[in-house]
Formats: structure tokens, C-alpha cells, sequence
């Protein structure tokens, strides 16, 4: 059964850094982008970083230049460096991976989420 398993979570003062882990559990064919997605109170989920296995990385314009997503393919986890955090990025942040299977099909995995509050 695979399972995508978040840590590090918590409550940082405005202005500070938290950083985000997560592993994928379980067997898999390929994996073939990891990420982090965020959803607030009364909002919808939205998307934070994503790194496919090549390395190509994509964020959201409101986290760039603060944000680094990191993946090591070896061990299927992937890290979320957040910098300089606003009071607008408290969220829950949920981790997120694209496998395929041996027949190069598509399916989604969304870890339980983590919470992150930032206090101003």
C-alpha cells in the first residue's frame, strides 16, 4: 500500500524558516513528480512547488524566491525549504506524488497533510 507520510510541520513567527518532508511508502513502478499543495480555511488547494525526477522544478509566483523543493529519487522523499513565511501561508500543506505503473499509467497519491501557521 503506498503511503505518503509529512513532517515538520508547526507554528513560526512571520519572517521565519519551517521546512517540510515527506516520503513515499510502499511499492511503486516510478514516480514522476513530487510536490506540496496548500489549502487554507475557506479556500481551495492550490499549488506550492513541484519537482519532477528530471529535476525541473515549478512554483507558485507567491512563494518564488522564498520557497526551495528538493526530491532525492533514491529514498522517493521530498523537502520544502520555506523562507521569509507570511501570515497568508497558513495552511495545511499537503504532500503530493505522480506515479506510473508498468504500464505507463498515471495515478495520484495526496498525503494527510501538515499544518504550518505563521503568526504575525
Amino acid at each position: 500500500q503506498v503511503q505518503l507520510v509529512e513532517s515538520g510541520g508547526g507554528l513560526v513567527q512571520a519572517g521565519g524558516p519551517l521546512r517540510l518532508s515527506c516520503v513515499l511508502s510502499g511499492s511503486v513502478f516510478g514516480i514522476r513528480a513530487m510536490g506540496w499543495y496548500r489549502q487554507a480555511p475557506g479556500n481551495q488547494r492550490g499549488l506550492v512547488a513541484t519537482i519532477t525526477r528530471g529535476g525541473t522544478t515549478n512554483y507558485a509566483e507567491s512563494v518564488k524566491g522564498r520557497f526551495t523543493i528538493s526530491r532525492d529519487n533514491a529514498k522517493n522523499t521530498v523537502d520544502l525549504q520555506m523562507n521569509s513565511l507570511k501570515p497568508e501561508g497558513t495552511a495545511v500543506h499537503c504532500c503530493w506524488a505522480e506515479t506510473i505503473d508498468r504500464y505507463f499509467r498515471h495515478r495520484d497519491y495526496w498525503g494527510q497533510g501538515t499544518q504550518v501557521t505563521v503568526s504575525s
